[in-house]
């Protein structure tokens, strides 16, 4: 059977350098892991966090935008999909590669999970597809994120 054609393209800059991007598909293609990624947008020292509909003050952690990369999918395309799909909003420049961590999925299969730092053209108007609401958490304040998550965006505080 062929390769999976998608309906998507877009071609973002990529400042973190192309070869970074293949580099982190092709170790988890070798290390045999499903890959996901995760996206940190930032306006004004406040970074992007989405909500579930069953996100309940206090009890369960927002989410950064992300997804699942398709099989044959470019990571960059996948980076400005994830972007689009869930918050409407186009990636403009793929900057910084935040890190990432393994983990086991619902099914118990391997999964790794990267991040990036992108720009986008603009800041809104936010549409959702995913999630009931977002919000623009400042990242020196209190991040209701998991702990995963919350030292992925520490290294991005860090690193800008």
């Amino acid at each position: 059977m062929g390769a999976q054609v998608w309906d998507f393209e877009v071609s973002p800059r990529q400042s973190i350098g192309e070869s970074v991007l293949t580099g982190l598909q092709a170790k988890a293609e070798a290390d045999g892991v499903a890959l996901r990624l995760g996206v940190v947008l930032e306006n004004n020292g406040a970074v992007l966090l989405l909500e579930r509909q069953e996100y309940v003050a206090g009890t369960r952690p927002l989410n950064l935008p992300g997804t699942t990369v398709r099989p044959g999918e470019a990571l960059a395309v996948a980076v400005a999909r994830a972007v689009l799909e869930e918050t409407g909003l186009t990636v403009v420049d793929i900057r910084t590669h935040l890190g990432g961590f393994d983990y086991l999925s619902n099914a118990g299969k391997p999964v790794r999970r990267e991040h990036f730092a992108v720009e986008v053209a603009g800041v809104g108007p936010i549409r959702l597809s995913n999630y009931n609401d977002y919000r623009w958490i400042p990242l020196d304040g209190d991040l209701p994120v998991t702990p995963s998550i919350r030292r992925i965006l520490e290294t991005y505080r860090d690193k800008r």
